[in-house]
């Protein structure tokens, strides 16, 4: 069974925001594959499955992301080498995507909750968001909306993290990194 979990954080004030381009995508995968929903109540977020696949929105707010990913995880049984989180990542420049498995949390609060829950070992997308001009404007950075040009070629740059993300079901981690990392996406 392979995990997927976007990163993001509930409630319509947030959808649009860099912080969630992991639901984005999610949103994508759950749209390609038709998958059903089967949330429950103690998975503390939006849990969708097709075949054997599950597709997950933790709705704990950022923060606490890893109480949503652990309750799924556990209830499924899934392996940690199976789980892939898809987040935002302001060390990479916009619309840049990296694969990797391990690694540190950079500061982001949805990983250090995931780390602190299950472990650092697990398959990360990172998707690149840019970074504010200050450190100490990185909260309301990731937390703003996409700018109306790079709107433009978000959705075509979703879809393609979901068509790679695809290719981690049949695909070595390596094999996926060396051909779908982006420098930036240019469509």
């Amino acid at each position: 069974m392979l995990l997927i979990v976007g990163l993001g954080n509930p409630g319509i004030q947030y959808e649009q925001t860099r912080h969630n381009i992991g639901f984005r995508v999610i949103d994508k995968l759950v749209s390609d594959s038709g998958a059903r929903d089967v949330s429950k109540n103690s998975f503390f977020g939006k849990l969708f499955k097709s075949n054997q696949t599950l597709f997950l929105k933790p709705m704990t707010y950022m923060n606490l992301s890893g109480r949503s990913l652990i309750a799924v995880k556990n209830f499924y049984k899934v392996e940690l080498d199976d789980i892939i989180v898809i987040h935002d990542d302001i060390d990479l420049p916009f619309s840049a995507l990296r694969f990797k498995k391990g690694g540190g949390h950079g500061g982001h609060n949805g990983l250090r909750s995931i780390d602190s829950t299950i472990g650092k070992e697990y398959i990360r997308v990172r998707m690149g968001v840019g970074k504010p001009e200050h450190r100490g404007q990185v909260v309301d950075y990731v937390l703003s909306n996409f700018s109306l040009d790079e709107e433009k070629i978000l959705d075509d740059w979703i879809e393609h993290t979901a068509e790679d993300i695809k290719e981690l079901e049949n695909k070595e981690l390596n094999e996926v990194k060396s051909r779908y990392s982006l420098k930036i996406f240019k469509g």
